[in-house]
């Protein structure tokens, strides 16, 4: 997965743990948790004895954060959890769904695998309740419906994933004194944008910090803009279409989104190092301009796991600050939001695999984990405040205005073209090569698989 690869997460093989009898992290009934939730939640369910065996992508750190969460489980309902994490986990969920030893619940990092093992039978659906719930409860509801709902083995569609720990990338990176010092407001729309960084080019700055490199990698920033400019100029359902190739990549609609990412990238004014610097600068690099005194950059687009490599010792939310990566106005077309997430589905049905998926619809489910580390959420029933830090909070308050979300569109096609062709298509665009020939090439890969 695309995130795991650019972070340089280097995940233990395999981590497990029980929740049953696990200490709980916070007492129920202290603090501002929604004990209500999981008092109810208790009331109702009772799964004394039975044990409930989980498998995801979680390792290390994440993994204990998963188990903290299945001990309120298990200590509203008396079932024992038995989470295992594995960095090879797609390999190993399909081996033990064919070979007929699946876990209960399967926690997907994203929606491609969890499609193709609903269409081969593998998932159980989670209901039309269930779909009604999401579309309740989350914000752009209907966003994490569709992106849940998948083609079963008789090709009708059903709900079969429940996302759960969101990740946001429509995000753009500044330096709050540097905006005080020069006078500069945070843009509400993409119009506003681009008069910031024709504004900021008037004043003798360099509006943008952009680089593409990530060794074998390099390209898949571009691909991040190119797909945030497709939900700012089209309606989701055309996003969609381009993702499942039923819209071609050299279609006009995709080929547009390509030079929005050009409008930016490709002037020499707009980029530190000018746009001849952009294929070859690296994505970790990048943002170091914002930090230099004068700026040698205002703004760096990127997801929440940028700080990783800002300078030691920066702090998110004093030296260093975010905003939405802001949507055209005239286009009408709401608060869309990119990112990523995982999702659970029933692998292997019980009672208890069933209450666990009601258990994680609670808000006390969410805040758990919110009030400890690296979750975000777009539960609309959740106390905000229980974030670990301010920016969580914000970064949650991302997901929360947003009208539509949309999973990162380059994980979900084929790898040959999500984390092939359109990488190098990218690095092509940027050193000059025409962006409807570069779209062509593109679809005429994506032809040459199928």
């Amino acid at each position: 997965m695309k995130t795991y690869l650019l972070a340089g997460v280097a995940a233990a093989a395999l981590t497990a743990g029980t929740a049953h009898g696990a200490d709980l992290p916070f007492a129920p009934g202290d603090g501002d948790f929604n004990w209500d939730s999981f008092t109810a939640f208790a009331d109702a369910n009772d799964f004394s004895g039975e044990e409930i065996t989980v498998t995801g992508p979680w390792t290390g750190v994440d993994a204990e954060l998963v188990n903290s969460v299945m001990a309120y489980f298990s200590e509203a309902t008396g079932a024992t959890v038995n989470y295992s994490g594995s960095d090879s986990f797609e390999q190993d969920i399909m081996i033990s769904a064919q070979a007929g030893s699946a876990p209960n619940v399967a926690v997907f990092p994203q929606p491609g695998l969890a499609s193709d093992m609903a269409g081969r039978g593998f998932l159980l659906p989670l209901g039309e309740k269930t779909a009604a719930w999401v579309r309740e409860n989350y914000a752009a509801g209907q966003s994490w419906v569709d992106l849940g709902t998948y083609a079963n083995a008789d090709g009708t569609d059903e709900l079969f994933g429940f996302f759960y720990k969101v990740d946001v990338k429509s995000l753009v990176w500044y330096i709050p004194e540097a905006f005080d010092e020069a006078g500069y407001d945070i843009p509400e729309t993409m119009e506003e944008l681009k008069t910031l960084t024709d504004q900021i080019v008037e004043d003798g700055g360099t509006p943008w910090c952009i680089g593409l490199g990530s060794g074998a990698a390099t390209g898949w920033p571009a691909t991040d803009w190119v797909e945030d400019m497709m939900l700012r100029t089209q309606e989701p359902a055309v996003y969609d279409q381009w993702v499942a190739n039923e819209l071609p990549f050299n279609d006009p609609a995709v080929v547009a989104a390509i030079e929005e990412f050009g409008y930016f990238a490709l002037n020499d004014d707009y980029v530190d190092g000018g746009s001849q610097a952009v294929a070859n600068t690296d994505f970790r690099e990048s943002p170091t301009g914002l930090f230099d005194i004068p700026p040698k950059c205002y703004m760096h687009r990127q997801a929440s796991f940028i700080p990783t490599f800002f300078p030691e010792g920066t702090e998110v939310g004093e030296d260093v600050d975010f905003f939405y990566f802001p949507a055209y106005a005239e286009k009408d077309l709401g608060k869309p939001v990119l990112g990523a997430g995982t999702l659970f589905a029933i692998t292997n049905d019980s009672p208890a695999a069933r209450g666990l998926m009601e258990f994680i619809k609670t808000p006390i489910a969410h805040e758990v984990w919110m009030a400890q580390s690296g979750f975000l959420t777009p539960h609309t029933g959740v106390n905000t405040d229980m974030y670990a830090n301010e920016t969580l909070k914000a970064l949650g308050d991302v997901l929360l205005g947003a009208t539509t979300f949309r999973f990162d569109a380059s994980d979900l096609m084929p790898g040959e073209i999500g984390a092939g062709a359109f990488w190098t298509g990218m690095v092509d665009y940027t050193t000059g090569a025409d962006a409807s020939e570069v779209a062509t090439g593109i679809q005429e890969r994506w032809d040459s698989i199928q």
